[in-house]
């Protein structure tokens, strides 16, 4: 079986490298040949040529003054630039003639307030046939089952024809009987298997498909792993939770991991600066990175920016942490405590919006607490929305989509949600704002603990369930030198597969820092988790405990706004 899985996978290998490879000689291209000093350019079509050429020089007019400066073109170049660059144009009357403003729909231009594609470049990045994303899904699938069983060693990968008989034949559709709810520990389930549908994400995402048509790719590679790379364990059936949490994790991770890698690759560089922005992507998402060396991208060199970049704001924290029993203070362990916060897009820019062109990604790891070290990993993403003003607070009020996953020594906590929210800020005075930043909304899918809380074994401990939760953050920002923040969550969490009951989980984190000198601040943090528990089967329970961290900060900031 193992020589079977090996040469399938290098006839699926080998034939869509060829296939591409054909492709490519086909297709448009603005670039040179490798990364390197010598650059041999690409044969391209005339038209093709052409029509990249046109692009360009508009590009850079608009770079300059947002419209392309009128030089007396007769009325035939002027239709014949629109229809080799296939954008549509509004037409500005003006005293005496008329300009030509490049845009890509009736609302937005080409580029962002900062100089930035509003959107990776459609000719550069045009979308593959359907055939080379699912075949990258394929073969992500493959080299997984093949890591799980020959080099992990899992049991539930061992898998065949008479295992795909089973899973694949036999199981009928997830809400049937032939599927079942795993046992496996809750960072695999709600850490692991998000990850994972990252990867499926951006095998389309990484060919020309937008987030919607990526989000198809991740249930279809969750879907067919769940049939043909697991042979669904001792009861012999596939897990309809892996299959929720790697389609809604999967959409969140996928479309993060695609804008930061964004910001990293400059397929304009060559030499060692192109090398490491390759090895960061890779890092960062090692889905596109196969699918761009599958298609080339990775080693060629162009002679502008082709994807879309927004300003990303990066703050790092690094310092120590006490855990309290309940409120004593001192009564716990001490350890190391990391934060890194992403703050990517201006939420107050006015533009139209489009899924994730504005999101913020949390991220704590303790270490010297115990067996786990990734305390939690908070975020969302717009998906719609629209900006305004109201009196004199700038405001965007959207849909956003929510990934939440709580994993310390207290208590498990993931929830994947769907709701509205507002962000605002608000001048007070000259350098001083008051940002708010609101949302609510509905959990499909959830896991938390029971009520005896977490434990270190290698099973489940927790429920699956569904609800709703609101989060709040409240930041006064004093001309860059000092801020003061109030965030808060809180969570309600039905279950519907464990201890039957609801759960009521809330956190609470006032934060003080100041600015000392260059990228360096200091911070001060105050954190309280409290859950109470009302289980049909159970006594009702109700629990509190503390943190206090004192750490270091490091601002890694290009907003153009105060923030």
């Amino acid at each position: 079986m193992k020589i079977a899985y090996i040469m399938v996978l290098s006839i699926v290998f080998s034939g869509l490298l060829q296939a591409q490879d054909l492709a490519r000689d086909d297709g448009p291209s603005r670039s040179s040949s490798a990364i390197g000093e010598h650059q041999q350019p690409y044969q391209m079509i005339s038209t093709d040529h052409f029509r990249l050429d046109t692009l360009a020089k508009l590009k850079n007019a608009l770079k300059d003054t947002n419209e392309v400066k009128k030089d007396n073109p007769s009325p035939d170049s002027t239709k014949q630039h629109i229809e080799e660059t296939n954008v549509k144009t509004n037409v500005v009357p003006t005293d005496t003639s008329y300009k030509k403003i490049l845009v890509q729909d009736s609302t937005a231009h080409i580029y962002n307030m900062y100089r930035g594609l509003l959107n990776d470049d459609p000719i550069y990045n045009k979308k593959a046939p359907l055939w080379q994303p699912i075949m990258k899904v394929l073969i992500q699938n493959t080299l997984v089952n093949l890591v799980d069983h020959y080099v992990i060693g899992y049991d539930w990968a061992v898998v065949g024809f008479n295992s795909w008989n089973r899973t694949a034949l036999k199981s009928g559709f997830p809400w049937n009987n032939g599927w079942k709810w795993d046992n496996d520990r809750f960072g695999n389930n709600f850490f692991l298997h998000p990850y994972t549908g990252g990867g499926y994400f951006n095998s389309a995402r990484a060919t020309g498909y937008n987030f919607w048509e990526s989000s198809i790719f991740v249930f279809g590679g969750a879907y067919m792993y769940k049939l043909f790379g697991e042979n669904g364990g001792p009861t012999r059936q596939p897990e309809r939770n892996d299959l929720i949490a790697t389609t809604l994790g999967g959409m969140f991770a996928g479309e993060v991991l695609y804008r930061v890698s964004s910001n990293l690759l400059d397929e304009r560089t060559v030499g060692s600066e192109r090398l490491g922005r390759e090895f960061l992507a890779l890092l960062v998402s090692p889905g596109r990175a196969l699918t761009r060396f599958m298609n080339g991208k990775m080693f060629r060199v162009n002679t502008e920016e082709v994807y879309q970049k927004e300003p990303l704001d990066v703050v790092v924290s690094l310092g120590g942490v006490v855990v309290n029993d309940a409120r004593s203070f001192g009564t716990g362990p001490t350890g190391v405590v990391m934060n890194a916060d992403f703050d990517y897009g201006n939420p107050f820019e006015k533009r139209y919006r489009k899924p994730y062109d504005y999101f913020q990604l949390r991220a704590d790891m303790n270490f010297g607490l115990g067996r786990k070290f990734v305390d939690n990993v908070i975020g969302y993403g717009i998906l719609t929305g629209t900006n305004g003003k109201v009196g004199n607070a700038e405001t965007l009020v959207g849909l956003f989509q929510h990934f939440d996953y709580w994993d310390n020594e207290g208590f498990e906590l993931c929830t994947m949600s769907f709701g509205g929210g507002i962000i605002s800020m608000l001048p007070i005075a000259k350098g001083t704002n008051l940002y708010v930043d609101a949302h609510l909304a509905a959990i499909p899918f959830a896991g938390n603990s029971t009520q005896r809380g977490p434990d270190t074994s290698q099973v489940r401990d927790y429920n699956f369930g569904g609800g709703a939760q609101a989060k709040c953050a409240i930041t006064l920002n004093v001309d860059g030198v000092f801020s003061a923040t109030l965030l808060g969550y809180y969570y309600w969490i039905n279950t519907f597969v464990g201890l039957s009951g609801n759960n009521y989980m809330g956190i609470i984190k006032p934060r003080i820092e100041f600015h000392l000198f260059s990228i360096v601040g200091v911070g001060f943090e105050h954190r309280i988790y409290y859950e109470n528990r009302y289980l049909r089967d159970f006594p009702t329970t109700n629990r509190v405990y503390t943190q206090q961290s004192l750490f270091l900060t490091f601002y890694f900031a290009d907003f153009a706004h105060n923030k």
